[in-house]
Order: C-alpha cells, then structure tokens, then sequence
C-alpha cells in the first residue's frame, strides 16, 4: 500500500483491491459521513486503486476474476457517490464513451460515466470491447458533443487513430475526441489524432465542462 495513501482512505483501497464490494461500500459511506470531499474518494480512492490493478493487468499477468470482482467493488462506490442510475434523458451535453475494440477493460470508463452524469451530463455507454464504426453511429444518432474513448492496453491505440477520420467521413468533424485510460494518457494528443488526453476522470471532467461552457 502506498505510504502517500491518506491514512483514512487505506480501508477502502484495500477493499477495493481485495474486491470486497461490501467493505469497500461501507468503508465509502464512512468518508462521505467524515466530510471528505466526493473527488478525493474517486482520485485519491477508485482510481488510485484501478492504477495499481492496471499495473497488474499485463498481458502475462492478466486475471479477469480479479478484474470482475474489483469492478464490482468499483461499481458499488460510485453508485453511492454518484447515485441516479441511468443516464438523464437530457443534460447539458450528450457524450458517447467507449472502450474500443480489442479492449475489455471498463473500470475507469465507469468511473468516467458516473462523473458526468453527476455533473449533469447525458452519458451513453457503448461498453468495452466496442467497434469504432458503432462509435461513429451511436454519435450521429444522439448527436454528440463529444467521444470519449478508454484504453488500458498499447494494441488499443491503433483503433483510438481510426476514430477521427471515421467521424469525418460521416460529416462529424465538428466532435470532440477525448483518449483516457493507462495505456493512452502515456501518448499526446498528436500521436493519438485526439482533442485532449485526460489523466483522470476529474481531468476530463474539468476539460468538458470548459468545452461546453465555451459552447453556450
């Protein structure tokens, strides 16, 4: 466990690690009780956790068990952060998320989500594992403001350079591409063919809302 942890959030990303939903639930409503703040729980607490779990995910050291049982952990917490459930029918913006094709990894795309739907937004998830073609269409058909794409392995980064010129072909370049995830946050934007490289779920978050804001 990392000694820059806090203190009060070690119970819970040990629970998360150990994919105890339970623990990790209630150790959550612990801090939310003591008054710390929605975004240290979920950048100093979820996604902290879902680093050190990419860092495992190798090729060689890939445990889908172990994925699952976090990911259900991870879920339990953002649901009682960020409670409502499905997406609004209306917000301040529509975005399609993904994590593209070749890649089953969704933990920080959830994690994504339920940041802005929080924060008001419309969110349709097109899950993992997803095709850039039905990006593309899902962004057409909700009229989109942006496209957020999510990847932890490297072999993912060849689908993430697809996704503009296939928006283009279809007269959508005029929609914002945003790349997040462990493998994509270490290439720049240029190298991506993308808008913006977000860190962390808040990082993103915080470009959005300055994208739409510019908008209104």
């Amino acid at each position: 466990m990392s000694e820059d942890l806090a203190p009060e959030l070690k119970p819970l990303m040990a629970a998360l690690l150990d994919g105890d939903h339970t623990s990790a639930l209630r150790e959550t409503q612990a801090l939310l009780a003591s008054g710390l703040p929605r975004e240290r729980i979920v950048t100093e607490g979820l996604e902290a956790a879902m680093s050190r779990l990419d860092e495992k995910c190798t090729v060689e050291g890939f445990n889908l068990l172990e994925i699952m049982l976090v990911g259900r952990a991870v879920s339990a917490v953002v649901n009682e952060l960020y409670p409502g459930g499905e997406p609004p029918t209306a917000g301040k913006a529509t975005f399609i998320i993904a994590t593209l094709e070749g890649d089953v990894h969704d933990l920080g795309k959830n994690v994504t989500k339920m940041v802005l739907i929080g924060k008001g937004y419309r969110v349709v998830d097109l899950g993992k594992d997803c095709p850039v073609q039905t990006v593309v269409e899902a962004a057409a058909r909700e009229n989109a403001r942006a496209v957020l794409v999510s990847g932890l392995i490297t072999s993912v980064i060849r689908e993430v350079r697809k996704v503009r010129p296939a928006l283009a072909a279809r007269g959508l370049e005029h929609i914002t591409i945003v790349a997040g995830g462990a493998a994509l946050k270490q290439a720049t934007p240029e190298a991506l063919d993308v808008d913006y490289v977000a860190e962390t779920a808040f990082d993103g978050a915080r470009f959005l809302d300055d994208l739409v804001g510019d908008a209104q």
